[in-house]
């Protein structure tokens, strides 16, 4: 019980943070729809906030391609005008995402590409995802232990029983999980403290294993908020670019297959039921 209580006040005192946080959200540029045809009607023009006869751009998810580039219009207004405040946001919310294992790092990642490039973006993906990860697996290790083996006895225990018949080549092992979807994110997280997982194996696995995802959706931002017509998105410099990045993304993952291969007991993962859930952070 009081482990109980003490999560629900870390959880408490972080929502009313991010809560606080977004109290503070800048005022958004006014949204002015095109008045015309030709090259420039399908062009959204974001204005400076305070004129209040125009409608005020606002932050929600895209459904097309137009609101897509709205969005990250927006987005590069805010990170010009209020960098510190949205790298601030940016973060709090990634971790409390990571931190609590609710599902959704893969539009986060996209949104790092989108507003701070190729290079800052992947930075900020996986140092985010492994210090939120890192962070789940301590609250995990303070309040979860229990609770986690009564929700998923028959996971925990195959778990256990593989984290042992690997422990030569544990840090391997680890690296394998995050690359294939043998096992959810969120569980391994949880649960690597229960099947006594080093912390130091479980950090390293995470910023090198979740890399080449990482990377991918960080791509695919950037490669979105550039985008303006479907002619854009079928180009062959976007297809040769797509290429690049499956290929980057894909080679890590065949290293690590082949050594599994030869060193690795793998045998009775795909019957443990582990592999039928989805693979999420």
């Amino acid at each position: 019980m009081r482990s109980l209580v003490g999560l629900a006040a870390v959880v408490a005192a972080a929502s009313l943070y991010l809560y606080l946080l977004s109290l503070y959200l800048p005022a958004g540029p006014r949204r002015r729809p095109p008045a015309g045809t030709g090259a420039e009607a399908g062009h959204v023009e974001l204005e400076e906030p305070g004129d209040a006869s125009e409608e005020p751009s606002r932050l929600k998810f895209p459904s097309d391609l137009e609101e897509l580039r709205e969005l990250a219009d927006l987005l590069q207004f805010y990170k010009t005008e209020h960098t510190e405040y949205v790298l601030l946001l940016f973060c709090s919310a990634y971790l409390y995402k990571q931190s609590f294992a609710i599902p959704g790092s893969s539009f986060l990642n996209i949104l790092a590409g989108a507003i701070f490039g190729p290079y800052q973006g992947l930075f900020l993906a996986c140092v985010l995802t492994t210090v939120g990860s890192t962070m789940c697996f301590l609250l995990s290790q303070a309040f979860g232990k229990r609770y986690i083996v009564n929700l998923f006895p028959d996971k925990v225990s195959m778990l256990q029983r593989k984290v042992e018949e690997n422990q030569d080549c544990l840090f391997f092992f680890l690296l394998f999980l995050r690359f294939f979807p043998m096992t959810p994110n969120w569980f391994l997280n949880m649960s690597a403290p229960i099947v006594n997982i080093p912390i130091t194996f479980f950090f390293c696995s995470v910023l090198i294993g979740l890399l080449p995802y990482n990377f991918i959706c960080v791509q695919t931002g950037v490669m979105l908020s550039e985008v303006s017509s479907l002619d854009d998105l079928f180009s062959w410099e976007r297809l040769l670019q797509l290429l690049a990045i499956a290929c980057v993304a894909l080679l890590p993952g065949t290293l690590i297959r082949r050594f599994s291969q030869k060193r690795l007991k793998l045998d009775v993962l795909p019957q443990n039921g582990l592999i039928d859930d989805k693979k999420a952070q």
